[in-house]
């Protein structure tokens, strides 16, 4: 994770605590793309994130490459993209009809 996404965090958490808990019971999901290490500590911040403003966690989904545009090339994790995001979808239209 990206010093700069980390403080994205971090700033977005103490918005909503000074709001009121303004994600409490939105719903998120978990993205990251890795080149060799990380991914799994990005995948964890987020979660723990998610988790403290009460969110509604979806599930996860990861891509890897090793160069650009090559996480466009992972089957797997475009698979886990694309089950992710009708899981996602399946779960608002429950929650908003």
């Amino acid at each position: 994770m990206t010093p700069e996404m980390k403080a994205l965090i971090d700033r977005a958490g103490f918005v909503s605590r000074s709001n009121g808990g303004m994600y409490k019971n939105k719903v998120g999901a978990l993205v990251a793309a890795a080149r060799r290490t990380g991914a799994m500590h990005t995948l964890d911040t987020m979660s723990h994130f998610f988790m403290s403003m009460e969110m509604i966690l979806v599930g996860r989904a990861l891509g890897v490459g090793r160069d650009k545009g090559d996480v466009e090339k992972d089957e797997e994790g475009l698979m886990l993209a694309n089950a992710l995001g009708q899981r996602m979808a399946w779960l608002l239209k429950k929650l908003h009809g």
